[in-house]
């Protein structure tokens, strides 16, 4: 939030600290990936009447707070455009972590990506062009097909039992449960597991560790690993609502 205060700031807005919010036109809020509706409820309440209000990933409950408040409450990361950008961070936090918790190079190794959405996507394109032997696995045919566009092996997510075996590093992007025990089982002793996937995640964690599996959960990766440029790509997303909302001259 402090580096889209900057980027704001750079394209000639005025940013107020949080004591002077009921001066504010426009309000800024964090991406949380639960809402606090009481302590929401008790901001949005010291606001300027009419004062517009964006957040990322907006809860029901986050919803009624603005409602109840008479707040405009608007999600930036409904935006595709912002999803699509976020993306990229999410990718290079993903390889950092698969680099750290690895003995071997990416390149040459096997790497299976379950869901070929727009982290998966991300992912499997630099996995492949850092050399890896990337295979997707998903339900759609669609995103199957673009996998296969893109140079990747794909695999229909009933045939990863298959690919499971040959393949220590995996990661997933898909939010339902994916990786069960009995899938956990398939893959070679001490494999890697990064989970991308928003809570509760794809992967039984519980059982990956009674395996000896290293499984991480690894979310916000923009705002951990790139938080400067997460914060810029939030700023752009809010500006670009303005303009379209006829906010600015």
């Amino acid at each position: 939030m402090q580096a889209a205060g900057g980027m704001l700031r750079r394209m000639g807005f005025e940013v107020l600290e949080a004591e002077q919010l009921y001066r504010a036109d426009y309000i800024l809020l964090p991406m949380p990936l639960e809402g606090d509706r009481a302590g929401l409820a008790q901001l949005l309440r010291a606001a300027k009447p009419g004062a517009i209000a964006f957040r990322g990933r907006v809860s029901a409950a986050a919803r009624q707070a603005a409602e109840d408040a008479h707040i405009c409450l608007l999600d930036y990361f409904e935006r595709e455009d912002l999803a699509l950008l976020n993306a990229v961070p999410t990718a290079e936090g993903c390889l950092q972590l698969l680099m750290e918790h690895r003995l071997r190079t990416l390149w040459g190794s096997p790497v299976t990506v379950l869901g070929c959405g727009r982290v998966g996507q991300a992912v499997a394109r630099r996995l492949h062009a850092l050399g890896a032997a990337v295979t997707v696995a998903a339900r759609s045919a669609e995103q199957r097909a673009l996998a296969q566009a893109d140079g990747w092996r794909a695999v229909r997510l009933e045939e990863l039992d298959e690919v499971l075996p040959g393949c220590d590093t995996v990661v997933n992007t898909i939010p339902a449960m994916v990786l069960e025990g009995e899938r956990l089982a398939l893959l070679p002793p001490g494999s890697l597991i990064v989970d991308l996937a928003s809570k509760p995640g794809g992967t039984d964690f519980e059982a990956a560790r009674a395996l000896g599996h290293t499984a991480l959960h690894a979310l916000s990766l923009p705002a951990r690993c790139a938080p400067v440029t997460a914060g810029e790509l939030v700023a752009r997303a809010v500006y670009a609502m303005l303009q379209e909302r006829g906010e600015l001259i």
